[in-house]
């Protein structure tokens, strides 16, 4: 009985075994795809109501401690607590809106307004500076294979946009949406205020919900949960105050440069940065040709708007994000910008990058465990 009576060499066993093994690969990978296909089904489906659950939910997370100093501190009964903090937020928010809200406005209108004549200014720079760029553009743009093209696309879009946005359904469906999202936002603060209401831990009686769970499995899920909670909480409460300091000092920034609706574009630039990079992102992109193309702008206005994000995004830097988050998420920046990208994709959009980083870093925390408690070495 040697290694004759064996039904496969060793050879064949390595192949066997190599294909086991990757077939498993494919088989976890398909059905990750497919859980994440799932998952993103179903929030493009509920978005509706998800994001104000979301929303409330987060804002309570944040929101919980200074309710409980009140009603510790102040003596007070839990709702009594609640309304005082909702009372004390609308009076704020009157106070704000009577001062910032109508300039505010006024230069939103303006910029709306300005729109046309900064394209017009544009359009001038290239025709003036670079005038073989327009020739080499009308010269190709002449050929019939060029043109053949262009009628081709501007076919197919006028075919998607007839499928897309029939004139009375279109209507009707923006006028839908913008009911749902106006109702999305009235409900939050009901839902906010329940939430608020309850008291203890989010997680604090979890482990009482899984007694279908071994002891071990049961202790690990509860871990996680009150991981993920800490990292949401953490993240949004930073980022936000991290956002709401950023867009006073590039308003402050812009202002004192002499660019135009830099009280606006500095207040939405640096709201922006909740979702990380983007109030970057979005700042050259839009902030460097207004600075450039507008009235007494050009390259020294362009300079120091630069120079006013580089200031203010090394405060963030060095300052804001030690300061306030610490390191809670661990994440490198090229893996916060890919997150960003992937759990948009995944989620169906705003969502998905607003929760990009919190479910990044929860997945990481995960891995950790698993390779920390199974695949550690012995």
């Amino acid at each position: 009985m040697g290694s004759e009576s064996r039904l496969l060499t060793d050879g064949q066993r390595k192949l066997v075994g190599f294909a086991t093994a990757l077939f498993a690969l494919v088989a976890t990978a398909a059905l990750l795809g497919g859980a994440f296909w799932v998952l993103g089904w179903a929030v493009r489906r509920f978005s509706a109501v998800l994001w104000p659950l979301a929303v409330a939910g987060i804002l309570a997370l944040i929101l919980r401690p200074a309710v409980d100093a009140l009603e510790r501190r102040a003596r007070l009964p839990r709702i009594a607590a609640v309304f005082l903090l909702y009372a004390g937020f609308l009076l704020a928010a009157t106070g704000l809106g009577l001062l910032a809200v109508p300039p505010l406005v006024q230069q939103i209108l303006d910029f709306v307004s300005y729109v046309p004549s900064l394209w017009d200014r544009a359009v001038d720079f290239v025709q003036d500076r670079f005038p073989g760029w327009l020739a080499l553009a009308r010269r190709y743009g002449d050929r019939p294979e060029v043109q053949a093209a262009l009628h081709s696309l501007a076919g197919e879009l006028q075919g998607l946009l007839g499928h897309a946005l029939p004139s009375l359904r279109a209507a009707g469906a923006g006028l839908l949406a913008m009911v749902s999202f106006a109702t999305g936002l009235a409900i939050i603060p009901i839902y906010l205020f329940f939430f608020l209401l309850s008291r203890g831990e989010p997680t604090g009686r979890l482990a009482d919900h899984l007694p279908f769970l071994s002891p071990g499995v049961r202790d690990d899920v509860v871990f996680l949960a009150r991981e993920f909670v800490g990292i949401v909480i953490s993240f949004f409460r930073g980022q936000i105050l991290i956002g709401l300091i950023m867009g006073v000092l590039l308003a402050a920034g812009f202002t004192i440069i002499g660019l135009r609706f830099g009280l606006a574009l500095g207040l939405a630039l640096g709201v922006l940065n909740i979702v990380p990079y983007l109030g970057t992102i979005l700042g050259l992109v839009f902030v460097l040709p207004l600075a450039f193309f507008q009235p007494d702008g050009g390259w020294a206005l362009a300079g120091l708007v630069l120079l006013v994000k580089a200031v203010v995004q090394a405060i963030e830097a060095w300052f804001l994000t030690p300061r306030i988050m610490g390191h809670r998420t661990g994440l490198h920046p090229v893996v916060i910008i890919v997150a960003i990208f992937f759990w948009g994709t995944a989620l169906g959009g705003v969502l998905g990058m607003v929760l990009a980083v919190p479910l990044t870093a929860f997945f990481v925390t995960v891995w950790r465990l698993l390779k920390r408690k199974y695949f550690a070495p012995a």
